[in-house]
């Protein structure tokens, strides 16, 4: 299902191998919070999605893991940034801004954080509009207005 509508709006993007369950699972549990359902669906199908670029808008599972705990552990972020603790960061866009569900509380809308202004701005209803959106758009320039 995600592989084929990604598929239809571009050609020009690479799928990895699907996400293992017990990996899904772990990544979960180190981040402490449930990843919403379409993007566990996705990951299922293709461990992370990458653009005609090589920027992976939506990591795989290790990468969300990884790059979540670097933006809520790097030492002096607190002090720079707002808390991040409400967003699950689930891609970029190679130009250092990342995309977020807003986990708590809970939503379906995706948010682009603007590293330079600190900003969180919505980008898209879901999954599958800010998936549309980004490939529709080319990806960096979409999100900067």
């Amino acid at each position: 299902m995600w592989i084929n509508f990604v598929s239809s709006i571009s050609g020009e993007v690479a799928f990895t191998e699907p996400v293992g369950e017990d990996e899904l699972v772990s990544a979960e549990l180190a981040l402490g919070r449930e990843f919403p359902v379409d993007l566990k669906a996705l990951l299922r199908e293709s461990n992370g999605v990458s653009d005609e670029f090589g920027c992976e808008f939506v990591w795989s599972a290790a990468n969300i893991v990884a790059r979540n705990r670097e933006m809520r552990e790097t030492p002096g972020f607190g002090d720079l940034y707002m808390p991040f603790d409400p967003l699950l960061f689930i891609g970029d866009n190679g130009g250092g801004d990342l995309f977020a569900f807003v986990v708590n509380p809970s939503r379906q809308d995706v948010f682009v954080w603007q590293h330079e202004t600190d900003s969180r701005r919505w980008v898209a209803r879901d999954l599958r509009d800010y998936i549309r959106r980004y490939l529709s758009a080319g990806g960096e320039d979409w999100c900067e207005s």
